[in-house]
């Protein structure tokens, strides 16, 4: 087990300054001529998945300070701060490019994922920077609004990602609702620590999915970076996550 934890944290840690190292570098590549052509458009896969794991991050960086203050086993707290401290520091940068982009951190009426959606035979709406051309493709049948930076609240129409769903009353995959929320933050001891680490194992899968795709799809070399970090983190702590519910008498849910 401690073997497994320090193997994630190393993940976790190589993953974050790689990102780091790859921001300061695209920085500073921004600055040369030709950087208006590479800045992404509005609807583009770069500044939608930009958007769409903010949020995610955030509700990983809200439940891990809930099953810190639920909890005294050290493992599980020490798993919490890494989550939290890393996401919290990427879902920084992802905002940052936002703002270096010149593009808004909140769409109205966006349904979350569009960015994932085929873009054959569409064009960006119109108010889209030049540059980077992606389109907003929708998602048939998804109705909800692309929520703030709070927890879990809105709904989501149940769209896969990577076969991850998401589940009613939940954003996107992975995404925990809001009485899984509420029920994590009445928890205590051995009960917050099984529902926390089954929520983050959860969120996890819908995580490494969405950052799959922008691995795939985004053209900004170092958010592609940090799209593949957070893929390779994220499936670290997958198995540290599981060996540590089995230890409970407990496994994934699903």
């Amino acid at each position: 087990m401690r073997r497994t934890y320090w193997a994630a944290g190393s993940a976790v840690l190589l993953a974050l300054l790689f990102a780091v190292a790859a921001t300061v570098a695209a920085a500073s590549g921004g600055r040369t001529a030709g950087a208006a052509a590479r800045t992404p458009a509005l609807y583009s896969p770069d500044a939608g998945f930009a958007r769409d794991m903010a949020v995610h991050h955030q509700q990983a960086v809200e439940m891990s300070f809930l099953v810190r203050d639920r909890t005294q086993d050290e493992a599980v707290r020490s798993l919490a701060y890494d989550i939290a401290n890393t996401q919290a520091n990427q879902r920084g940068m992802l905002l940052g490019w936002l703002d270096l982009w010149g593009l808004p951190k909140v769409l109205a009426g966006e349904p979350p994922m569009s960015w994932m959606a085929p873009a054959a035979g569409k064009d960006a709406p119109a108010g889209g920077h030049g540059g980077t051309d992606g389109s907003h493709g929708g998602h048939g049948g998804t109705d909800g609004s692309h929520g703030g930076h709070g927890g879990a609240d809105g709904s989501h129409g149940g769209h896969a990602v990577d076969g991850v769903p998401a589940k009613p009353g939940a954003l996107m995959p992975g995404m925990a609702a809001k009485d899984e929320i509420a029920a994590l933050g009445a928890a205590q001891g051995r009960d917050a620590e099984v529902l926390f680490l089954q929520l983050m194992t959860d969120h996890h899968k819908g995580g490494v999915a969405m950052a799959r795709g922008c691995a795939v799809q985004c053209v900004t070399p170092a958010e592609r970076a940090l799209a593949q970090g957070m893929v390779e983190a994220q499936q670290s702590e997958l198995t540290l996550m599981a060996d540590m519910l089995r230890a409970r008498g407990a496994a994934p849910r699903g």
